[in-house]
């Protein structure tokens, strides 16, 4: 039985409306048109969430060291953890055309999180007592710091954000003049506070950043992929 032509109308015009909403939007990419799928916008979501889970666990560290004349630094070992995982986290779903360079942010995160954690079993200190009485060991725990340090690398690199470009020569800074002992501890006291200010900036930022210009252009992707095999 035919349905009636103003029926008929109707039901043409939902089922066009449907496959609008339903069909996924096409960018124009360097090497070529690509869609933008809900796993790559989960990817994004996930990176972001972990960038902010970090960023809050290092400014609540660091107001605890800051902050505080008589800190438990006790508590900052399991904040310091939280950042590793979270840092981590965000690795695993970050978008660089590299993927040397991805590979190599992931060692370095590895490097840092296993040193971690042989320095907090094996001293009966805080983790944060021991790197701080022992600059050494910023040679393993450090590797955490240099990922962190490339990731602001790739948002100001793409993104142009002021809060990278000042971050970048920060955490460098901070951690080799306290390694060589050159820097004043109120010195220290102010990059600290400066590093944590602006790494939540920075990820706040990134929440209301669009989503698809995190994902970036997927034909590059499948280019290199293609030049590898």
């Amino acid at each position: 039985m035919l349905l009636p032509p103003s029926h008929s109308n109707l039901k043409s015009k939902i089922a066009m409306i449907q496959q609008t909403v339903s069909a996924p939007e096409v960018y124009q990419g360097q090497f070529g048109t690509f869609t933008i799928t809900e796993g790559d916008r989960t990817g994004v979501i996930i990176y972001r969430a972990g960038l902010m889970v970090a960023a809050l666990c290092f400014a609540i560290g660091s107001a605890l060291a800051l902050l505080n004349n008589n800190p438990d630094f006790k508590l900052l070992t399991p904040l310091f953890a939280c950042f590793s995982l979270a840092l981590g986290v965000s690795l695993l779903t970050i978008h660089i055309y590299m993927a040397s360079l991805h590979r190599l942010l992931q060692v370095f995160w590895l490097i840092g999180s296993v040193t971690s954690v042989m320095l907090a079993l094996s001293s009966s200190e805080p983790l944060a007592v021991t790197v701080y009485t022992q600059p050494v060991t910023l040679l393993g725990v450090g590797f955490i710091f240099a990922t962190l340090t490339g990731i602001y690398f790739k948002e100001a690199f793409c993104f142009n954000r002021l809060e990278t470009k000042i971050l970048m020569p920060i955490v460098p800074l901070l951690l080799l003049g306290h390694m060589l002992r050159v820097l004043p501890i109120q010195g220290e006291k102010i990059l600290l506070g400066l590093w944590a200010i602006l790494f939540v900036v920075f990820a706040v930022r990134k929440v209301v950043q669009a989503i698809p210009a995190d994902i970036g252009d997927k034909s590059v992707f499948e280019y290199l992929k293609a030049q590898r095999s």
